[in-house]
């Protein structure tokens, strides 16, 4: 019609002049596309009227004229206004002006062919530097109109080669430089038009162009955004460039599958991160397969310069390469689902995969390992945990891994993706089935894997592959599990010589950088094996003695390698069975030839370096430094291990061989106080040798084997004690005055640790201990008090506050001495101490001061005047700051020990004085850095409890402060624990305790509120709870004293803490899973037992309930007080059970209310035995009332255990029993199981009641009533118990009249009913249950069945079992007779968790009705008697009948190929107005599955035709119109539906139920739109997901609509 009009207008209007200036517009304004349109139309028309034919109605001249207006329309009106569109900002004018460039562009297609030919290349040469930038510049075209022009100006361009090279140029390099959003609009609908406008040879270059390009780009640079990138430029001309029509034998340059960088950049997109680039992978793959299969040519055509084929095709193997890519592609596929469940039946195509793929490495290697690989990575990089652990665990597992080629293939994928996957701690968590404690099960896994894996290897490949997974391991930092792991698996390689210096120096780097964060348990296990894997795998031809004793530097004493463990034996025997076999070292002396040849043993290597040690340069008279540490430890160590490996050895005197070596050590401390002229330098090296001698010689963590000191220990220091003399005389000497300089103030530190050493050690010779107490001690506390009253000059200087530190740090060496009864306190040194009493607590000189302040009390030590200085005294000087805060951290270790070793001699000032101290301390707080307040804390806990009563506010004052301070050390694991300790021994001192609620009210408030923290604290940090729970039981209740006054008085402060109490009953915090891994795996390093070192820091979560339990089970039944406590115990844990069951009356199994409820009873049947009988009395209905509760099983025994033991020692409540039986309970009916339960046990129970018979009649009258219940549970349970008290009831049957022939029918046919189908199996189980067969009431009552036996059976988490070995360790738990940590009898031991486990049903199991119906609503406009007429005019015209609108939304559906959900789609798409549906054929609306869910749809909606293979024309058709083409996928950049604003004209593509959009259609979509989701299923159906767009798209343009409906009306 639109033609018809133009031919009329044109033959009407001659003066096309008039035509042309009416249809155009000004170049400032905007004209509208129907504007743009109508001239288009105009100059469409008048193309054959221009023709150079004797038919045209024009002259020459006067076609010339007309061309010239059309070029002017180009240059003045199309090319103005795409610049002016081009300037318009994002937002709505930019949807609104796709329309318009649409528009323009096709003018321009419209005006070019009948302009001159030189006119498209000078409108493109003007347009293609637009589409080159990197950036838009104002007033010039914008990248996506620069992109339209060329497309619409490619086809009058075709012709032009050098242009048509300029083009796919500038469009390739799109792809590296626009973003995102823009590349698919630009790049790939400009590549895609060309393509089509070429033909023949000239398709071809333009393709090998494109992949030259894409390919250089790609091997130059493998990152993640390059392959993705350029998988999207060679999917979207994929069809092109694998046409099987274009592609043969002369066309091998475009063929992409001939090119190795290509089947890279596949690989690449197989494993990467963003699924649509995955998509687009396997479709190229795909793609290329089907064409080889289709073509049967072979692939490659010739051996490939490159040298490596990633992908080969031959005719003759065409079914199993058919067979190999199609299970292949399944599990790529499988994959994405991201489901276990999903993926793991597929695995066994991967096995299938390598079996094709061993096979074939044997014959014609068709099958490159890569692909395989790209299967691992793809479920190393899942999202799902547990996809990931199934991918390594199939790695590791993988028996191809045995054959060298395979082994070497797959190293390089070891290294790299296999250790970054393996740094997910998760995959460590114990598998279903393993025990607390166990190896996890990829542990295991890969021990065996390392060991298969590197004896497999190539053996000259396998030290460098050993060497880049040690450095894979320092390359980043790891955490402590998976880490742990690992080094336990190099540990367990097969002894062979691979590393060498570069190993130990990665090895060293682990230990330094990767570990250094770790627990201290995990770390020090990690350690130990690292050491194994460095003794087995070092190659000590390689390697020197001096290498490897540096490398022993980094091993802790106190975590790993400690004299007397096993580790250090095994580096004693590696060392000798490999003496000699070292690298000799490189010496300076120009012999190098000789020592070379020369083999060095340790004894050699000791001895030298114990001389070079010990070589110093003479004094020059200045200031010198501390020498390094280092040195010393590494030269003690060596000695040692040299000595430890010697004393294995027969022959050898051990006294002799150690004074050997020690001899130039031992000669050094003998001249060092007499010879003036020996070096500062040496006698300083000597002291820090002898002190790691001391300290490694034996470590207080390191018991050693037989229980007493070993020889070696024994000779050392016999050894060094007989030169004690001479060094405590030259330490004394140099801290009595000699230290004046700055580098003197940690010389002064050494010097003391020294003396504390020989002190100790001395310890055992009277003689000299004497000379040290009564002389020694005595000078030097004389001294150092002298050097601290001196007066202050007013400008500082180094000698005098460098000799008041010194005098500080010594007294507070002699104060921690003495406390530690080193020294006796009736020497004269505790006489000289009274005079440093004196000085601290004299007045203060100043009378500016309070009269309550103290003089000498914090103390600072200003920092001192220099002047100018070297740089090494400067960092001195920046590092005051520490040396302060030591000066005033030993004034307070003084202070502590004093108050509690000197007594004031000023009573009558005594409450002053202390309230003056106190106030001190709570200032020294402040001023002392968090991990130098310990001694503050110890004199607070002596100070604090004298003035709770007069100076209460700063007593709380003092404890909040500390109690802040403690906090703060909180992720400080060094500092934090002894902090805490301190704090809870000062805030809960027994005085503090023992307040009353009419005492300190505000402190006891404080108190109450930091316990409730501490509690809180220990949810996250484990451990804190116990250390206070432990300190006030053993408060409360202190073990191995008698009772007293005191004692009772400190027990009646329990009363004030009933809450603690009832929390440490209960107490167990639920642990996010990756803390309860680091649990599992600690407990696991535990049991390793010699293998580790240090003692566990692992504090229990456990502890808090085993300390209250053990406290409970020490209390007295005959104590008023215990008695009192236990019963108030006892309500408040039946308070807390009444809470939970009424705040839920179902709750999970092993939820943390299950776990709560489970420790109540557990806690009341350990406290039964001591309660009173008239307790017990008022205590029997709540326990009957939990009894009707609903619980889980594991709480159901407990409640039926505590029943059956009340009833059996309290036989008189055996009547309040059976009115259980006639309670109502209308909510829970089955828990009367619990009472037939109890009755199971009636045999327990009888012999205590009097009336037997009676009560035999009793129970079986109301066992009776229970067997015809309706419920099966119910019926089950009564048979169970009439069977067995009717066992009891038989031998006086005689006296029960006719009952006795209803019970044995009644037997006989339940017996006769339970023989078939699953009533007879669950008979069975109930009778074999624990509970109701080997379980005893009163034999197995023992803390070992309540708090792990029961457990474990009733199927609670393995983290609730507390095992019997834990309450033994504990010294203070009572073990009675009547109540034995073991259970005596083995049957309960022997039984596995049974499968029978009771559970509540309840009557709301029933099903409901309906309370709602859909109802069909049919249009009140569709009257039946109107339908005929209406379906003769087609949709469109029937709509309009109706009154109804049609939006401008295109739905295509041609790739969906369901008729139920095409049927689905055209109702939804019918009442939402879409303007029509594409289908890929229009079969399907007479499908009976179509129709049954379109219900006539069809009828009313316009439905089009679009094959697959044709959606790529129409779309760019679509895009020509101004369509906006948009596609429901998720891809890195898709935007949200619910933030997504559609376009009047939007054409939504849907994609296949199974495959999604295809990848080659992907780069078409203007815009991914995904749908925002909160579960686990990653997809919709296409149906749903169509849907939710349509409204979402109609919801948005309803607003306008509704007012167009309303606007006709009117």
């Amino acid at each position: 019609m639109s033609s018809v009009l133009i031919d009329a207008v044109l033959s009407s209007s001659p003066d096309y002049d008039r035509l042309f200036d009416s249809l155009s517009w000004p170049s400032e304004s905007w004209p509208g596309p129907d504007r743009v349109e109508a001239l288009t139309a105009v100059i469409s028309g008048l193309g054959p009227l221009l023709e150079d034919s004797d038919s045209s109605p024009f002259t020459a001249e006067k076609r010339r004229q007309i061309r010239g207006k059309i070029e002017s329309v180009i240059w003045t009106q199309c090319l103005p206004l795409l610049g002016r569109i081009s300037a318009q900002e994002a937002g709505e004018a930019a949807r609104g002006s796709r329309e318009s460039t649409a528009a323009a562009c096709r003018l321009l297609s419209a005006c070019v062919p009948l302009c001159d030919e030189a006119v498209p290349g000078r409108v493109a040469r003007s347009v293609l530097p637009c589409l080159q930038r990197s950036e838009e510049e104002p007033g010039r075209f914008s990248v996506e109109v620069s992109g339209e022009v060329m497309t619409a100006l490619i086809l009058a361009l075709s012709a032009d080669e050098q242009l048509t090279l300029a083009i796919v140029s500038a469009a390739v390099s799109c792809v590296r430089t626009l973003p995102d959003a823009q590349l698919c609009r630009v790049t790939v609908r400009l590549l895609l038009t060309l393509l089509s406008c070429c033909g023949g040879a000239r398709s071809k270059r333009v393709l090998q162009w494109i992949l030259d390009d894409l390919s250089c780009w790609h091997r130059g640079d493998r990152t993640p955004v390059v392959t993705e990138r350029a998988l999207l430029c060679v999917t979207a001309v994929s069809d092109h460039l694998l046409d099987p029509h274009s592609l043969d034998s002369s066309s091998a340059e475009a063929d992409p599958r001939l090119r190795v960088q290509f089947w890279r950049m596949v690989q690449d997109g197989l494993t990467h991160r963003d699924s649509v680039s995955r998509k687009r992978a396997l479709y190229l793959l795909k793609r290329c397969v089907a064409l080889s299969e289709q073509q049967q040519l072979d692939c490659p055509l010739s051996p490939s310069a490159e040298g490596e084929v990633l992908f080969k095709w031959a005719p003759s193997m065409s079914g199993l390469l058919k067979e190999f890519w199609e299970d292949y592609a399944l599990v790529m596929e499988t994959l994405e689902e991201n489901q276990v469940h999903v993926v793991r039946p597929v695995l066994n195509r991967i096995d299938t995969l390598i079996q094709t793929t061993v096979n074939d490495s044997q014959g014609q290697g068709l099958f490159h390992p890569s692909w395989l690989l790209c299967v691992y990575q793809r479920m190393f990089h899942s999202e799902n945990k547990s996809l990931m652990r199934e991918g390594v665990c199939h790695l590791l597992e993988l028996q191809v891994l045995r054959q060298p080629a395979f082994a070497l293939a797959f190293s390089q994928f070891i290294v790299g993706p296999l250790m970054d996957v393996l740094s997910e701690t998760s995959l460590f968590h114990r598998s279903v089935g393993q025990s607390v404690g166990d190896c996890p099960e990829l542990g295991t896994k890969l021990q065996v894997f390392m060991t298969t894996f590197f004896s497999s290897l190539p053996p000259e490949n396998r030290g460098c592959v050993l060497l880049q997974l040690i450095q894979q391991l320092g390359s980043k930092h790891w955490c402590s599990v998976p880490l742990l792991f690992l080094s336990q698996a190099l540990s367990k390689l097969p002894p062979s010589p691979l590393l060498g210096i570069d190993g130990l120096a990665a090895l060293r780097e682990v230990l330094c950088c990767t570990m250094i964060t770790h627990q201290v348990l995990l770390r020090g296990a990690a350690q130990c094996f690292l050491l194994n894997s460095a003794l087995s795998l070092i190659d000590v031809s390689a390697v020197s003695l001096d290498d490897f004793f540096s490398f022993l530097m980094h091993f802790r004493a106190d975590e790993s390698l400690c004299r007397g463990t096993q580790i250090w034996s095994q580096v004693c025997a590696w060392l000798s069975n490999n003496e000699g076999s070292f690298k000799p070292r490189t010496v300076d002396d120009g012999d190098s030839t000789g020592a070379a040849s020369k083999k060095e043993t340790v004894r050699s290597y000791v001895e030298g370096e114990m001389q070079a040690y010990l070589r110093v340069p003479a004094s020059t008279g200045q200031s010198e430094t501390l020498p390094d540490s280092k040195e010393a430890d590494k030269l003690a160590r060596a000695v040692l291990l040299c000595v430890d490996m010697e004393k294995s050895q027969p022959g050898t005197e051990l006294s002799n061989s150690l004074e050997s070596l020690l001899s130039p050590l031992l000669d050094t401390l003998s001249r060092v106080s007499t010879n003036i002229y020996l070096p500062l330098r040496k006698s300083d090296k000597s002291l820090q040798l002898v002190l790691r001698l001391l300290q490694l010689e034996q470590t207080p963590s390191c018991p050693s084997v037989e229980g007493q000191q070993d020889s070696v220990s024994i000779a050392m220091e016999k050894l060094i004690f007989k030169l004690a003399d001479p060094i405590q005389e030259f330490i004394l000497r140099r801290l009595c005055g000699e230290l004046q300089e700055l580098f003197d103030v940690e010389r002064a530190e050494l010097y003391l640790r020294v003396l504390r050493q020989l002190v100790v050690m001395s310890d055992s010779a009277p003689q000299h201990h004497h000379k040290v107490q009564q002389s020694d001690f005595p000078k030097l506390i004389k001294h150092s008090l002298r050097v601290l009253q001196e007066p202050s000059p007013q400008i500082p200087s180094v000698q005098h506050q460098v000799a008041k530190a010194v005098a500080m740090a010594s007294l507070a060496t002699v104060c921690e001495l003495v406390e530690q009864k080193v020294i006796d306190r009736r020497s004269e040194a505790i006489s000289a101490l009274e005079a440093l009493n004196d000085f601290f607590y004299s007045s203060p000189s100043s009378t500016s001061l309070s009269p309550l302040s103290l003089g000498n009390f914090n103390k600072r030590l200003l920092k001192p005047h220099t002047g100018d200085c070297d740089l090494g005294v400067q960092g001195l000087l920046q590092d005051w700051g520490r040396v302060a805060a030591n000066f005033m951290r030993d004034q307070w270790i003084c202070l502590s020990f004093l108050i509690k070793a000197v007594e004031n001699p000023n009573n009558s000032r005594a409450p002053d004085t202390l309230k003056a101290a106190l106030s001190c301390s709570v200032e020294a707080l402040a001023l002392l850095p968090s991990d130098l307040v310990l001694p503050v804390f110890a004199f607070m806990e002596t100070v604090l409890p004298r003035l709770l009563m007069d100076e209460e506010a700063l007593c709380v004052e003092a404890v909040t402060l500390c109690w802040e301070l403690v906090q703060g050390l909180s992720t400080n694991a060094h500092d934090f624990w002894p902090a805490l300790k301190g704090f809870i021994s000062l805030a809960f001192h027994q005085n503090v305790l023992v307040l009353s609620h009419t005492q300190a009210l505000t402190l006891v408030a404080t108190l109450k509120q930091i316990s409730t923290e501490l509690i809180e604290l220990s949810q996250s940090k484990s451990g804190v709870f116990g250390v206070l729970l432990q300190h006030c039981c053993q408060t409360w209740l202190p073990t191995g004293r008698g009772g007293d006054d005191q004692d009772d008085k400190a027990f009646c402060s329990v009363f004030s803490h009933m809450g603690m109490l009832t929390e440490a009953c209960v107490y167990g915090p639920v642990f996010r899973r990756d803390q309860r891994l680091v649990q599992d795996v600690q407990t696991y390093v535990e049991k390793l037992g010699e293998g580790v070192v240090v003692t566990s820091d692992n504090r229990d979560d456990q502890f808090p309930r085993t300390s209250v339990l053990a406290f409970l089970s020490r209390l007295d039944p005959s104590n008023p007080q215990h008695e009192r406590v236990m019963e108030d115990l006892v309500m408040a844990l039946l308070n807390k059970d009444n809470d939970i069951s009424k705040s839920k009356v179902r709750y999970y199994s092993n939820s943390l209310q299950h776990r709560v409820k489970n420790r109540v009873w557990q806690t009341l049947l350990l406290l039964l035995p001591k309660l009173r009988e008239e307790f017990v009395s008022t205590l029997l209905n709540r326990v009957f009332e939990a009894g009707f509760c609903s619980n889980q099983a594991s709480v159901k025994y407990l409640i039926e255990w505590m029943m059956i033991l009340i009833l059996t020692h309290h036989p008189q409540h055996m009547d309040r029993f059976w009115a259980c039986f006639n309670t109502d309970h209308e909510k829970t009916k089955t828990s009367i199981c619990t009472f037939l339960s109890v009755l199971v046990h009636f045999n327990i129970i009888i012999p205590n009641l009097k009336d037997k018979a009676a009560q035999l009649r009793k129970a079986l009258n109301i066992i009776l009533q229970w067997c015809f219940n309706h419920n099966f549970s119910v019926r089950l349970y009564a048979l169970l118990a009439l069977k067995r008290v009717w066992s009891l009831a038989e031998e006086g049957a005689d006296g029960l009249g006719g009952l006795s022939d209803v019970i044995k029918t009644c037997l006989n046919q339940a017996e006769a009913m339970q023989t078939t189908g699953n009533a007879n199996k669950n008979w069975i189980r109930i009778q074999e249950h624990f509970f109701f067969g080997a379980f005893h009431p009163i034999r197995d009552y023992s803390v070992e069945t309540i708090f792990c036996t029961f457990p474990s059976l009733s199927e609670l988490a393995d983290d609730e079992w507390i095992p019997a070995w834990k309450f033994e360790k504990l010294t203070c738990f009572s073990d009675h007779p009547s109540f034995p940590v073991r259970n005596p009898a083995p049957d309960l031991s022997q039984f596995q968790p049974g499968d029978w486990i009771q559970q509540d049903k309840t009557e709301q199991d029933k099903e409901e009705r309906w309370a709602e119906v859909q109802k069909k609503i049919t249009p009140w406009r569709l009257g039946i008697q109107e339908q005929e007429p209406e379906l003769q005019l087609v949709p469109p015209q029937r709509a309009a009948r109706l009154g109804k609108l049609h939006g401008a939304l295109l739905v295509v559906a041609s790739l969906i190929d369901k008729p139920t959900n095409l049927g689905g789609l055209c109702r939804t798409c019918e009442i939402f107005g879409a303007s029509a549906l594409v289908l890929d054929t229009l079969r399907h609306v007479g499908d009976k599955h179509f129709q049954a869910l379109s219900v006539s749809s069809e009828l009313w909606l316009p439905l089009l035709e679009v094959k697959p293979l044709e959606l790529t024309d129409f779309l760019q058709l679509k895009k020509s119109e101004g369509y906006c083409i948009v596609g429901v996928e998720q891809t890195a950049n898709s935007q949200s539906l619910q933030d997504y604003q559609f376009p009047e004209k939007t054409l939504l593509l849907l994609g296949n139920e199974r495959e999604g959009i295809p990848a080659n259609l992907l780069q078409m979509l203007d815009v991914c739109v995904e749908i925002p989701q909160q579960g686990v299923i990653r997809s919709l159906n296409v149906h749903v997901s169509a849907a939710l767009l349509i409204w979402e798209y109609t919801r948005q343009h309803l607003a306008s609509g509704s007012a167009e409906v309303d606007a006709k009306r009117s």
